[in-house]
């Protein structure tokens, strides 16, 4: 199993209305090849472990598959969306690393 650092621009989106949970979708040719490479080490729920970087916070957490995205999600943690001033409109320049 190879590792790669994948770089790509996302926007965060809040999960459901009344809810605080963020995340950023995956691009489909990233997610692509996170299945292809970590799939068949998938954990609970299909997560990939992952190391992402957003400005200068760097922090593990997991990805997880999304039929609704059709492509992995992200959960974007508060401390982070903080840090580095993420807004729901605003691009930011994820780095993802799986672990």
């Amino acid at each position: 199993m190879t590792s790669a650092k994948y770089r790509f621009v996302a926007s965060l989106w809040l999960w459901k209305d009344d809810s605080s949970w963020w995340f950023v979708t995956v691009p489909d040719d990233v997610s692509d090849d996170i299945e292809d490479q970590h799939g068949s080490s998938a954990g609970g729920f299909g997560s990939i472990k992952v190391e992402v970087t957003v400005g200068a916070t760097t922090w593990r957490t997991s990805l997880f598959p999304s039929a609704e995205q059709r492509a992995y999600v992200l959960p974007m943690k508060k401390a982070v969306r903080a840090a580095e001033g993420l807004t729901e409109d605003e691009p930011f320049q994820v780095i993802l690393e799986c672990v």
